[in-house]
């Protein structure tokens, strides 16, 4: 192969196979896992295709041969008749597939160790074409593939990672084997960087508007946005110089709405504030039905922060729960300004917290009303000092109804405790 090319610019494809996924069984998430590992060594997925079991396979590699320095094929790899990626392969580069013996023992007593009988089949795992590197697998029975570019001299070739289908296999052998190989692959530092900046409770068209001309009008910086309920994340990509430019755009004009510059979650965000500031929280939810208080303890060390957490979802609820004045229910309704203000206080005295959350809204489809539409939600954060509740209007489907709440409630705490 062209070295000087391949020193300039290495084109990466990921293929991924499986009828399964192009059915809909399965979701896909190796590319967000690959792209983003790889990117650490200079590496951008430039493709990415998905193709059923079968001739397919070989078809595909064809074509993406000539226009890849590196691939990257994702399952077929295990004992079952449509797992064909090894013979397929094989076959391309003109290969012989030889039973490795150390592969062999180490499956069966795999099975063994598991008390899983052996059949035939999954002596095929076994086999693999000549001159490949074997990359272990800790988490499975298939083990990884690597075939260096050309690895049959009369074939051009590029490259070639053959990886196991299920994400608990892939990810480890990835980190562990792969990303070694890579390294030694490709020569020299990264040619570029990337840096993101999460937003929350902000528009995309706002967020453009703030700073993507400015940005834009930095020479070799890539600027680009991924938007999803409640959140943005800003993404630029160019080299350090320009990206320094690119970052001072984005402070100045983002400012405090900027609540990480790394890969964690709105959530994770609160849990090391409040950790930091030995503060703690209750959640009193009705229409997010636990939502919040899910979020929350999926952030580890969330124990340290959350005392308690109601899902008050009847009135009676809010009522024995909270103390929830039933007249006040009554006169101005669940879904009220006085009603979450009332549920956020209830949560935070019982609990004894130094903050606490109320949600109650109409997430819909029915029940809206015209001086409550579908949609229509009240957010509550009371501290000890005072108590401010946000009437919102989120008209969508349930689920992004709740996420939307949930991104107000956090950032709400978020601005308190940064303020």
């Amino acid at each position: 192969m062209d070295v000087e090319r391949l020193l300039l610019f290495m084109r990466a494809v990921l293929l991924n196979t499986g009828t399964e996924l192009l059915a809909g069984d399965v979701h896909d998430t190796h590319l967000a896992f690959i792209a983003r590992e790889i990117f650490s060594v200079g590496l951008r997925i430039e493709e990415r295709r998905t193709v059923g079991d079968g001739p397919v396979i070989s078809k595909t590699l064809r074509e993406l041969f000539p226009r890849a320095e590196i691939i990257f094929v994702t399952g077929g790899l295990g004992p079952t008749s449509d797992d064909i990626t090894r013979d397929v392969v094989a076959a391309l580069l003109g290969l012989k597939l030889q039973e490795n013996a150390e592969l062999l023992a180490s499956l069966k007593a795999r099975l063994k160790a598991r008390r899983i009988k052996w059949v035939s089949s999954i002596a095929r795992q076994a086999l693999v074409p000549e001159g490949v590197q074997i990359l272990p697998n800790e988490n499975g029975s298939a083990s990884g593939l690597y075939l260096k570019a050309d690895i049959n001299p009369k074939i051009r070739s590029p490259y070639i990672f053959l990886l196991p289908g299920p994400p608990r296999e892939l990810q480890p052998m990835f980190r562990d084997s792969v990303m070694s190989i890579l390294r030694s692959i490709v020569k020299g530092p990264p040619k570029f960087e990337r840096r993101f900046y999460k937003i929350a409770y902000m528009g995309e068209s706002l967020i453009e508007e703030a700073i993507g001309k400015k940005i834009l009008a930095i020479p070799g910086v890539e600027l680009g946005y991924c938007a999803r309920p409640g959140e943005v994340d800003v993404r630029i990509i160019g080299d350090r110089a320009a990206l320094d430019q690119a970052d001072r755009v984005v402070r100045s004009q983002l400012g405090d709405s900027i609540f990480t510059i790394g890969d964690e979650t709105l959530e994770e965000v609160l849990v090391k504030l409040l950790t930091a500031k030995k503060q703690t929280l209750a959640i009193a939810e009705s229409c997010t039905g636990g939502l919040l208080a899910n979020r929350i303890t999926n952030v580890a060390g969330a124990s340290a922060v959350l005392l308690a957490g109601y899902i008050c979802y009847a009135n009676e609820a809010k009522i024995d729960m909270l103390g929830v004045d039933p007249k006040l229910i009554k006169e101005q309704g669940a879904v009220s300004e006085q009603v979450a203000r009332a549920m956020a206080e209830g949560a935070r005295k019982r609990a004894g917290s130094t903050y606490a959350f109320a949600t109650t809204g109409v997430a819909g489809p029915s029940g809206g009303s015209r001086e409550k539409p579908v949609g229509t939600v009240y957010v509550a954060l009371a501290s000890e000092r005072e108590i401010k509740v946000k009437k919102l209007f989120f008209p969508s489907d349930r689920e992004t109804f709740k996420q939307l709440v949930a991104q107000a409630a956090f950032e709400m705490l978020r601005r308190k405790l940064i303020s």
